[in-house]
Parts: structure tokens; sequence; C-alpha cells
């Protein structure tokens, strides 16, 4: 290969926009670690979202000790309903409402399923008593979770559960998927 021949002007040019230049003395790199910080992911702030978003179009019938609670939300099968009486979706997790207050009870709820649905929870099961200590023989969280659930916005369907499980002091819950999973509800086998 041969070399371009350079004019003077040209070399005097390229020197004059370069500067002052200072000879390598090793031809070994000395590596510097970075002085930024590592990226940390951005924190989303918690939607503070009243989750008991859904009407309740009729007003509800007092429950007794030994009533039976069945719910399905609108536009779902029949079938997915006797599906979680038979205990077809397995239970995921359980929660204990015994002894609380219903201020209490709510917020314990309210939170229990939440997390449920962001772990990923299908059917769960939610122990609220008989309510023999109650007045008149009237449960007080029996009727207020039974409004409750039917108010939530990820609770799909809901029954008593069978006897062995704890029978019309407990019940089994549907939840629906969190978008993170990104399954419908029109999946339901």
């Amino acid at each position: 290969m041969t070399k371009k021949p350079t004019h003077t002007d040209d070399s005097a040019l390229f020197r004059n926009a370069i500067g002052k230049v200072r000879p390598v003395d090793t031809n070994t790199v000395v590596l510097k670690p970075d002085k930024k910080p590592r990226p940390l992911p951005a924190v989303k702030a918690l939607e503070q979202v009243d989750p008991l978003q859904n009407e309740v179009a009729d007003s509800l019938e007092t429950l007794y000790q030994e009533d039976k609670v069945g719910f399905i939300a609108p536009g779902l099968q029949k079938n997915v309903l006797k599906k979680l009486r038979k205990g077809y979706y397995g239970v995921d997790a359980e929660m204990d409402l015994h002894g609380l207050s219903s201020r209490d009870a709510q917020r314990e709820l309210l939170r229990f399923l939440h997390f449920c649905v962001e772990d990923g929870c299908r059917c769960v099961q939610i122990i609220h008593g008989k309510g023999y200590n109650s007045p008149d023989n009237q449960p007080v969280l029996k009727n207020d979770i039974n409004l409750w659930l039917r108010q939530h916005q990820d609770v799909l369907a809901f029954c008593s559960t069978p006897p062995k499980a704890g029978g019309t002091g407990a019940l089994y819950v549907l939840l629906r998927f969190s978008d993170k999973f990104g399954q419908a509800e029109d999946g339901l086998e």
C-alpha cells in the first residue's frame, strides 16, 4: 500500500486542531471503576383504590348460624360454583377471622385478598365462624363477609365449605388472576 502524499498546510492545520500531545509511556491500560451508582428500579406507589367497588343489587337476607352461602359473579357459568363447592380448585391460602371485631376483620380480609391476588392464589378459604356467641343467633362476621365479598372486585365466586372443612362457618373464595399473570377469567376449567 502506498502512502498518500500530504500537503504541509494540511499537516499544520491538523496539528493546530489537535493541540499539545503527550506521548504514551506504556502500552498497558488502567481501568478505573465507574463512579456512577448502580441503577435501582423505580418504586411504584401503591394504588389506594377501594377494592369494594361492586354494587350489591338487592338487599341481602340476614344469615343465621347454619345458613349456607353462595355467590357467583355475573357472566360466570354456574358450573364454576359447583366445582368450587366440591373443592375442585384446591385451597392456596387460608385465613381465620375468629374473635375479630367487624372493623378489624374487614381490614384483615381486604389485606389478605390483596396479597392473595398479587401472589397468584386462585382459591382461598376464609374461616369466619358460625357466630354462636353473637346476639340473637345472628352471626356478625358471616353477614359482613357475605356483603364484602360480593362487593370485592377480585372475587369471582364464593360458597360455604363442606362440613369437613368448616361447613357454614367457613367459605371457599375463588379469586381472579392478577393482571401480571396474563390469564383471563374465561379460562376457568
